[in-house]
């Protein structure tokens, strides 16, 4: 199944996506909830979620403007240099551990939205990645059982402003800017992909102009495995936020380097899930 947090008059709401059209599924059963959070702690299968939509009028997905699938995650947590191509093109060494860093909720921004260009920096990059979105709480999760607790995944362009990245040997400031982590728009459930979202090509391009190209079998984590390692130290809980690292070819990499510039439209594509579009504004200092 895939869905869809749209915002309506007075808020947000949870559709139901099929095709072209989508259902509000809110709007049939508030105990649903204005985001995903509250499909996932309903209790409701997803054939009971089929059946509420069966209820329902259908819109055109195009009429709809995107909102953070989970409003408020309780922790989104990125892993970083998980394509040996891209640790290589960043001139790391091949870690042994998975490289985790945390993204602040200012840093986030739903599909469609504007991608700020900071007023202090020309180096804002671009980072196609695979989300997981956690829907079944746990600690100390075996890899075995991981994946039973996911829910479904979702597209992360994760913005970084890398000469703000490279100040020091933590990356919180280059990967936190206000508005440069783009999720969504769609968010489809585990049952839809191949097993851990395994072989699918993931793609980042501005216009024609195609930046990264690659597949999720590269993966040097599994997201069974990465799930069970940060369910080591911290407990994972609904709607949580997993972003799975990007392949090769992000713009600090490139000869001259890349950088994302006001007016551009960037565009993250996974096979299966959709398209996460963001156009790129420069921030205005008040």
């Amino acid at each position: 199944m895939k869905f869809l947090v749209g915002q309506i008059p007075g808020g947000t709401a949870v559709f139901l996506v099929s095709g072209d059209s989508a259902i509000n599924l809110t709007e049939q059963d508030s105990s649903l909830g204005p985001d995903l959070l509250g499909v996932m702690t309903s209790g409701k299968t997803l054939d009971e979620l089929q059946d509420i939509s069966t209820r329902g009028r259908s819109v055109p997905v195009a009429s709809l403007k995107p909102a953070l699938p989970i409003a408020s995650p309780g922790m989104t947590i990125c892993l970083g240099l998980n394509y040996v191509d891209h640790v290589k093109e960043g001139g790391y060494e091949i870690p042994k551990y998975p490289v985790f860093f945390m993204r602040t909720q200012r840093s986030l921004m739903p599909a469609g939205a504007p991608m700020m260009r900071p007023a202090c920096s020309e180096q804002l990059d671009y980072e196609a990645e695979l989300m997981v979105v956690i829907g079944k709480a746990g600690k100390h999760i075996t890899p075995e059982e991981a994946l039973n607790h996911v829910f479904g995944y979702t597209i992360f362009n994760d913005g970084s402003v890398r000469d703000f990245q490279r100040k020091s040997h933590q990356w919180t400031s280059g990967k936190n800017f206000d508005a440069t982590g783009a999720i969504g728009p769609f968010v489809v459930s585990r049952d839809a992909l191949p097993e851990g979202a395994a072989g699918l090509k993931i793609e980042s391009r501005v216009g024609d102009e195609i930046l990264q190209s690659a597949t999720t079998s590269d993966m040097m984590w599994s997201v069974a495995s990465t799930i069970s390692a940060v369910s080591e130290f911290a407990a994972l809980c609904p709607g949580d936020l997993i972003a799975m690292g990007t392949p090769p070819g992000v713009g600090h990499a490139k000869i001259p380097p890349r950088w994302l510039r006001d007016g551009e439209t960037i565009e993250v594509e996974i096979e299966g899930i959709g398209i996460c579009a963001n156009p790129v504004v420069n921030e205005v200092k008040l």
